[in-house]
């Protein structure tokens, strides 16, 4: 019996020492409860400017502001700003805390996996990135939240056999909210918030708790 338990700690530890040469590890959850939080504040502050536009009428009708170009093309260079500086906020925090996550886990932040991880990362993104600044040429911001919510879920999902496989599943969620955002026009914000305040939040926390306490000699 002894013996039996010995022989599966042993796969086991055989199994995490493979699993940590393959895979980048030290993604951290505490950098996903971060960047939920920035993106609900991100999402509040839009939500403020969205309602400013729509509710200073002054001599112009609701309908008159919403066609106004002027006005459009200030709303989303604000909206913008927003995005970029959530952006920012969650890149700085999530660069700091993987950092510190792979010197405690003894992996290099600049190694082979963390290369594949990026590369399967960032070639959605940057595809998305691009079809949302065209979709903004057209006019047609009411597809951003889907399309953003698309592309991430893709990268992530892309990226995720290279990584902690959960994060395979925080891509599919994205995927489905993004299919969903689309059917109801009006609404991205809303789902923008699921997406990448909730789904971060919740992810984040998971991951944090799950993997905090594993032990690092493994």
């Amino acid at each position: 019996m002894e013996n039996s338990k010995q022989h599966l700690e042993a796969l086991s530890g055989i199994k995490d020492l493979m699993e940590k040469s393959t895979k980048f590890i030290s993604l951290s959850g505490l950098s996903g409860v971060i960047a939920g939080i920035t993106a609900l504040i991100g999402a509040f502050l839009a939500d403020l400017r969205i309602n400013h536009y729509l509710n200073n009428t002054y001599s112009k009708t609701r309908l008159e502001m919403y066609l106004s170009e002027n006005l459009m093309e200030k709303l989303a260079l604000e909206l913008f700003v927003i995005a970029i500086s959530v952006l920012v906020i969650s890149i700085t925090f999530g660069i700091l805390l993987t950092m510190r996550e792979s010197k405690k886990n003894g992996q290099h932040i600049w190694g082979k996996n963390s290369k594949l991880l990026l590369l399967n990362l960032i070639v959605p993104l940057i595809a998305g990135g691009v079809f949302c600044l065209i979709l903004m040429y057209h006019g047609l911001f009411y597809l951003l939240a889907p399309a953003t919510l698309l592309f991430y879920g893709l990268a992530l999902f892309n990226c995720g056999k290279y990584t902690l496989g959960e994060i395979k599943y925080l891509g599919i969620l994205q995927i489905i909210l993004g299919l969903i955002s689309a059917v109801f026009i009006g609404k991205g914000l809303l789902f923008w918030s699921i997406g990448f305040g909730i789904l971060h939040i919740v992810y984040g926390a998971l991951m944090h708790f799950k993997y905090n306490n594993k032990p690092q000699n493994a």
